[in-house]
């Protein structure tokens, strides 16, 4: 960073000035630790990115070449004596059956999956509980108390008193109006 023989001796500094120098550079170190992490990560990304266009454009060379290969299948097939209509015919059913033994598996594994039983479990035990669940009890401000606050009648006080729930809401309501 920078030479220590620049400084003053720690002994000629006082506390608050040590506490400041200790912030500045513990600020400057986290600032250049996160634009450390920034350019790793920037890198990271960027060869990501390079890496998935790679997949990409060989899932597409692989999906041209898949016509080009029927024909030269098909072609090698009629080169073995075979009419060039069933050469064809018999890529294309081998085709159908790929597609169909792909098919099969796929459903299979379909067939397996199951829902998630423990999550679905513990979901239900969660909400058993919070439906047996009491709230927290509050405790409760006495409308004249609220009311001499924030009026400071004595009157108001008086007409609460013996009243409950929805009366002493309505007083209170009333008196601040």
């Amino acid at each position: 960073m920078s030479d220590p023989g620049s400084y003053v001796s720690s002994a000629d500094r006082s506390i608050g000035q040590l506490v400041a120098s200790a912030t500045a550079e513990m600020s400057a170190l986290v600032h250049d630790e996160i634009a450390l992490a920034k350019a790793e990560v920037r890198q990271d990304v960027k060869r990501g990115a390079i890496g998935s266009v790679a997949f990409v454009v060989a899932g597409v060379l692989a999906l041209f070449s898949i016509p080009v290969l029927s024909f030269a299948a098909a072609y090698g097939i009629h080169n073995l004596g075979l009419g060039l209509a069933w050469s064809f015919l018999i890529v294309g059913a081998a085709f159908i059956l790929l597609g169909a033994l792909l098919a099969f598996l796929g459903i299979r594994k379909f067939k397996k999956v199951k829902p998630p039983q423990k999550s679905i479990a513990s979901a239900k035990q969660t909400a058993a509980v919070l439906q047996s669940a009491k709230p927290h009890p509050r405790p409760s401000v006495e409308a004249a108390a609220i009311i001499e606050r924030s009026s400071g009648s004595s009157l108001a006080k008086k007409a609460v008193e013996g009243r409950s729930g929805r009366d002493e809401a309505d007083a209170v309501g009333r008196s601040s109006t």
